[in-house]
């Protein structure tokens, strides 16, 4: 893993995120309500969470990408309500988590549960180069399924 310096800002009391384990590419966000608030996010609803830190990555070459937790998605159906999050470089404002519920049942957020994971990806800007013809591939233009499913 290379490294890369990011300051962080606290707000809201909370404290710096963490790697769940030695092995783990994204650290956890929590929530950052207050103490003995509660967010009750019903099915089919989308709330914004609050995370109580701000990034400042020491390069424009990194972006922080914000992804569900797998075991909120699979078990209990809690997704990101924008798929995943994009924080740019140069965004200063707290980091909040969209959250959609797509389970059956009510899901209950209170102050410090782990909502969502961040990680930290290099950023290549590209130079767009307009042509008439792009290269031949085996896939070709196949999509959204062409190569199946086995």
């Amino acid at each position: 893993m290379s490294n890369v310096n990011v300051k962080i800002k606290l707000t809201r009391g909370m404290e710096m995120p963490k790697y769940a384990t030695s092995g783990s590419a994204a650290l956890d966000l929590c929530a950052a309500l207050e103490e003995g608030e509660r967010v009750v996010l019903a099915p089919g609803e989308r709330k914004l969470i609050p995370t109580g830190i701000s990034l400042e990555p020491e390069s424009n070459d990194v972006v922080a990408i914000i992804a569900a937790r797998s075991g909120l998605g699979t078990k209990k159906g809690i997704c990101l309500s924008n798929g995943i999050g994009v924080i740019d470089s140069d965004y200063r404002g707290e980091v909040c988590v969209g959250l959609f519920n797509t389970g059956k049942e009510v899901f209950v957020i209170e102050r410090g549960d782990r909502i969502a994971q961040m990680m930290f990806l290099p950023v290549f800007a590209v130079n767009l180069i307009e042509s008439a013809e792009l290269d031949t591939t085996e896939r070709g233009a196949g999509g959204f399924g062409s190569t199946g499913v086995k």
